[in-house]
């Protein structure tokens, strides 16, 4: 297994320089800059290119690139051009703990409803125990999370006026974002673990276990739960550095100070190096959720080998 995890780390580091390159050049080629509205105002030009000389970007590109590789290797990810004296990992720090406070909340919301409607849509087949869970699977997929976000904010905050509308300073607060990153989530949840149930309690081992005796419950929730269960770790994954790093729409309507809302505004913005600190921050994360995944196949299920 050692060597498994070391060439899947090797892979990643490579994905990440790929992706780090590739968000510099595409970043750098899209006309304007950081201080493209300062030339709108009419500033002088002399000024504009003292600023400039300032943050580097007078340099030839490709200096501007290595200059960047070797802060990055100091784990330096920049100023922010918009925010004085605010560097990038600084805003990581502050944001990423309010992001992944709501994200974790988001996961233990959807596991704990995803995965009992998905084994009840299973045991329940072609009953309206499962009607209703492939329809609320099906909404979940379907709508999508701007839109569910504006309409819970409008009929809970502003109709029925229940719930706040804005900040995490209460156990209210949590209410209408976590309900908005979890929705979707569930929707995959529910179908993934019917889809795999039902694949399961066709097995052998499962008549088996039927045909001596076994209560129903122990034969779902012991024997079939433990190997239908492997698809939704698998998504779990990607949904874990998504939800983790924050849901920008999200965020971004419930002014939540996580680090979602400060990757939009650096987008807005043009803030160089907020974009590419945020990029490498979500694609380390994403790179270290999926390794973690796959060592959970070898714990959950022996049949899996780590040794390629």
């Amino acid at each position: 297994m050692g060597g498994y995890i070391v060439k899947r780390l090797l892979a990643g580091l490579l994905t990440l320089f790929v992706l780090i390159t590739v968000t510099f050049f595409l970043m750098h080629a899209i006309p304007g800059g950081p201080f493209s509205p300062a030339e709108e105002r009419k500033i002088p030009r002399a000024v504009l290119e003292r600023i400039e000389d300032k943050y580097g970007l007078n340099d030839p590109l490709h200096v501007q690139y290595v200059n960047y590789l070797k802060n990055l290797a100091q784990g330096d990810l920049g100023i922010s051009f918009k925010q004085m004296d605010v560097s990038v990992n600084e805003l990581i720090e502050q944001g990423f703990p309010v992001s992944a406070k709501v994200g974790m909340i988001a996961i233990l919301a959807a596991l704990i409803v995803g995965i009992p409607l998905g084994i009840t849509s299973a045991t329940k087949r072609g009953r309206w125990p499962d009607w209703i869970s492939m329809i609320i699977a099906t909404v979940g997929i379907s709508v999508p999370n701007f839109v569910l976000s504006v309409l819970m904010l409008f009929f809970f905050a502003v109709w029925l006026k229940l719930l706040p509308t804005f900040g995490l300073t209460t156990w209210q607060h949590y209410v209408l974002p976590v309900a908005a990153l979890s929705f979707t989530p569930i929707a995959y949840i529910a179908r993934l673990m019917r889809s795999s149930m039902l694949e399961v309690m066709r097995q052998d081992y499962i008549r088996t276990a039927r045909a001596k005796g076994v209560h129903e419950l122990k034969v779902v929730y012991k024997h079939a739960l433990k190997n239908a269960i492997i698809p939704i770790i698998t998504y779990l994954g990607p949904l874990v550095a998504v939800l983790l790093t924050g849901s920008f729409v999200v965020e971004r309507i419930y002014s939540i100070p996580g680090i979602g809302r400060d990757f939009v505004t650096s987008i807005s913005d043009r803030d160089y190096s907020v974009i590419l600190g945020m990029t490498i921050f979500f694609g380390a994360f994403i790179i270290i959720c999926n390794l973690i995944v796959d060592i959970l196949y070898a714990v959950i299920d022996r049949r899996v080998k780590m040794d390629k």
